[in-house]
This record gives structure tokens, C-alpha cells and sequence, in this order.
């Protein structure tokens, strides 16, 4: 079994950064892919970006991209989401999930994963 709690969430103003923590329990961490989603209120969850096992392949929604990174630390069975240049749209709740599949491809949909952490708010002010 896997439990992934997230941390770092925070009220930053428009342009400001902001790094998610997410810390991930059970012996089979390093070898499923992680990724990082997003609700806003009123909205349907999103992918915002995805890592596979061995941190050689990184996934970014187009919103994103350029602007927020996405790394593990596996020493720590820690993932994080670096977060730049943050826009007032970014706001919303930011959960980690993790795929339940070894060595397996990153996916940018929700139903692919099996592990969800309860999430942290991220409110960025204009």
C-alpha cells in the first residue's frame, strides 16, 4: 500500500514561486510513476505533470509548462512540483497521485492512478 501526503501549499502573489512537497509511505514508491493534478473550485480535476519512475521522463499540461517542474527524490520517497512565475489561475487544490503499476508509462489522466494524497491548497493573488 502507498499513502502520499502533500505539504508546501501557501497564499503567494502573482509572479511569486511556491514548491508542493509530497512525501509517498510503502515499499513500492520507486517504481510507479507520479504526477501531479489540480482542482479549482467548480472545475474538473487536471493534470498538471507527470514523472516516471526513474525521473528521465517528465509530462506538462500546456499551462504549465516552462513554468513548473516536476522531480523525486528517491532517496526520500519524496516527489515535488516546483512552481514559477505562479498566475492567479493557478489557484486551486494540488493533490499527488501515483500509478499503481511498476516501471510503468506517465499518463495525464486521473483514472490511471491508484494512490491519491489529500491534497494541499495553492491561492496565488493578483
Amino acid at each position: 500500500q502507498v499513502q502520499l501526503v502533500e505539504s508546501g501549499g501557501g497564499l503567494v502573489q502573482a509572479g511569486g514561486s511556491l514548491r508542493v512537497s509530497c512525501a509517498a509511505s510503502g515499499r513500492s514508491f520507486s517504481t510507479f510513476p507520479m504526477g501531479w493534478f489540480r482542482q479549482a473550485p467548480g472545475k474538473e480535476r487536471e493534470f498538471v505533470a507527470g514523472i516516471n519512475w526513474s525521473g528521465t521522463t517528465t509530462r506538462y499540461a500546456d499551462s504549465v509548462k516552462g513554468r513548473f517542474t516536476i522531480s523525486r527524490d528517491k532517496a526520500k520517497s519524496t516527489a515535488y512540483l516546483q512552481m514559477n512565475s505562479l498566475k492567479p489561475e493557478d489557484t486551486a487544490m494540488y493533490y499527488c497521485a501515483a500509478q499503481a503499476t511498476h516501471f510503468a508509462e506517465v499518463v495525464d489522466t486521473p483514472n490511471n492512478y491508484d494512490y491519491w494524497g489529500q491534497g494541499t491548497q495553492v491561492t496565488v493573488s493578483s
